[in-house]
Order: structure tokens, then sequence, then C-alpha cells
């Protein structure tokens, strides 16, 4: 196993850009704390990298959605004697569809993964790096969060709170030693399309979509940087510039176009 005694906690860690964020950290000889809510595949994936990598990987699988779960993260992670020195909050979930239709249940359960399990897991190691004077970490939150979503509402409304929440615990701790980063992907490659059930958004359907590795990468070099935020992909920076261009109701507009359905849009 790896000497270095370094850890970093990653939720959504088996998919997506997080798995692809732990495997940036893992070749870097970081230890892992990798959470998520599938035990199999939790135990599949500190297997590969315990083996591929030679690092110690904790698995911990919690049900985010439950109000408890992130403080039972913390009390696992504490329980075990480890410090973590690298925080980054990347689970999250969507539902595609008018608000008027959706499910307010499954929309609760988003914000509280997307919103809740964030600001407690950033509470509780952020007292403690800023404690120690040192520490990193890196929330991922969206482009969506830059402008208005019809279709996509509560999720583009959760990550608006991601970023506003990281600018504003970043100014306070700005002189404490401690780095809080924000990653804003767009249109990603990964299940999080499936789960939202939005395949059909014309935007998903048709518009391309990034690679998470890429995604992962640009968010480590800027976490390692100290940045502050990063916009991932040239031609999502371009769409979040333009959008602050316009008002706000021709942003939502444009937006609701993108989001329809293919059938509806032609």
């Amino acid at each position: 196993m790896a000497d270095n005694s370094k850890y970093a906690l990653i939720t959504g860690a088996t998919s997506g850009i997080g798995y692809e964020l732990a495997k940036l950290f893992a070749q870097d000889h970081y230890n892992l704390v990798m959470v998520a809510r599938n035990q199999e595949e939790l135990e599949s994936t500190a297997a590969e990298f315990r083996q591929q990598y030679g690092i110690n990987v904790l698995p911990i699988a919690r049900d985010l959605f439950q109000r408890e779960a992130p403080f039972q993260v913390y009390d696992q992670v504490k329980a075990e004697g480890i410090q973590i020195d690298v925080l980054v909050n990347d689970a999250g979930q969507g539902q595609y569809g008018e608000f008027v239709e959706t499910d307010i249940y499954r929309e609760l359960d988003i914000i509280q993964l997307n919103i809740g399990a964030y600001v407690v897991l950033t509470k509780c190691f952020l007292k403690e790096m800023v404690a120690r004077g040192e520490g990193k970490i890196l929330q991922v939150s969206s482009i969506g969060g830059e402008m208005p979503g019809p279709l996509q509402a509560v999720y583009h409304g959760t990550k608006a709170f991601v970023t506003s929440f990281t600018e504003a615990i970043r100014e306070e701790t700005k002189e404490s030693g401690v780095t809080i980063t924000a990653l804003l992907p767009g249109v990603t490659d990964t299940d999080f399309f499936n789960k939202a059930d939005m395949n059909q958004s014309k935007l998903v359907a048709e518009g391309s979509k990034a690679d998470p590795a890429e995604v992962a990468k640009d968010g480590y070099e800027a976490l390692l940087a100290g940045t502050d935020k990063v916009i991932s992909g040239l031609k999502n920076k371009a769409m979040v510039y333009s959008s602050n261009l316009m008002p706000d109701d021709m942003v939502a507009a444009n937006m609701h176009q993108q989001g329809k359905p293919v059938d509806e849009s032609k």
C-alpha cells in the first residue's frame, strides 16, 4: 500500500466525473474514501484502485438522499482515524420535465443530494481544514447554475446554490490556507441523463457530450492550482459568457427550446 498518508474523499465516486476524479487522485498516490450508494460497485471500484495503484481505499455505501447520510459518512471517517486532505463533492442528480408535472418527492431528494449533502460534508471537513490551516475542496457544480433551466428547474436551482455557496465560503476562509474550487461542467457523457429521464431532450439527443475524463482533468488541475472556478470546455465558456450578456428571460427561453423533447422541437 502507498506510504502517502493523504486522503481524498469523493462522493459519487463509482461513475462519471467522480470516478475519473478518483482515478486522478489514485494516480497521484492519494488514498481514497469513496462514497456511493451501491455497495457492490463500491467494492469493485475500491479493489480495482487498490490493485492498480497500491493505495488504501475506504468504501462507504450511503444513500445521500437521506438527511442523516452525510453525517454518517463523517462519523465513519472519524471512527477510522482518517484525516481528509481533499474533499470532492460530486454526487448529484436531476429530473427532467415541467415543474407542475414532476414528482415533488424526487425533487426533495435531489435537493437533499445536490445541496444538503454538499453543505453537511463541507461544514464538517472545512472546520477541520481551517483549524489545521490547510486543505482543498472541489465542489462539482454545473454551467446550469449560471442560467435558468426550464424542464430542469430544480436541478439548475440546486447548482446555482452550489456555485453561490462556494463563492461565499471561499471569501470567508480566504486567509485560512484552505482553497475551495468550483468545477462547472456542461453536458457530459455520464449516467446523469438516464437517471434524470432526460435522453429525449434535444440538448442531450442532438448535442455533443464532453468526455468525463476531460472534465475531471480540468477540475483536478484547477483544484491543485487553487483556482476559484473553472468552466470545463470552450463551448461551455462561450455559452456562459453569452448568457451573461442576454436578458434573463431570453436566456430562459433559449434554454427552454434547447431542452424540449426532440419530437416536439422538429
